[in-house]
């Protein structure tokens, strides 16, 4: 008993200084509305589904459209409803709260070389 509490104590301490994988930090930069962080993951070209606006971007315009949609939106909260992954592919399901409403929310990364890209990343009304 001893040996799990000295465990947990450990895991709790030590967790800031574990490394994240690149969906983790997708999600925190989405927590806080910072779209160089979402974008410093993103593909070559990603698919974005914005309301009224669906298109595939190359990165730097990307990181626009999301700045875009950040400052119109501007971010209190993301919480997630589902994360997995599937044959090296990491994705989640949540929903993003802003100023401006709620919106289901998906992201989709993929493994490249040797980290996850992001690949696709969607918000919907609610």
């Amino acid at each position: 008993m001893k040996h799990f509490l000295v465990l947990i104590i450990l895991t709790y301490f030590f967790s800031p200084f574990i490394a994240k994988t690149g969906i983790d930090e997708v999600i925190a930069a989405m927590r806080s509305g910072n779209s160089a962080l979402v974008a410093k993951y993103f593909d070559n070209m990603v698919d974005i589904g914005i309301p009224d606006k669906t298109n595939s971007y190359s990165k730097s315009q990307a990181e626009l459209v999301i700045k875009d949609f950040f400052t119109n939106n501007p971010v209190k909260n993301f919480e997630i409803i589902h994360k997995g992954e599937n044959a090296g592919s990491q994705f989640c399901i949540g929903t993003l709260y802003t100023k401006n409403g709620s919106f289901r929310t998906t992201i989709f990364m993929k493994q490249k070389g040797d980290g996850q890209v992001l690949q696709e990343l969607r918000f919907e009304n609610r």
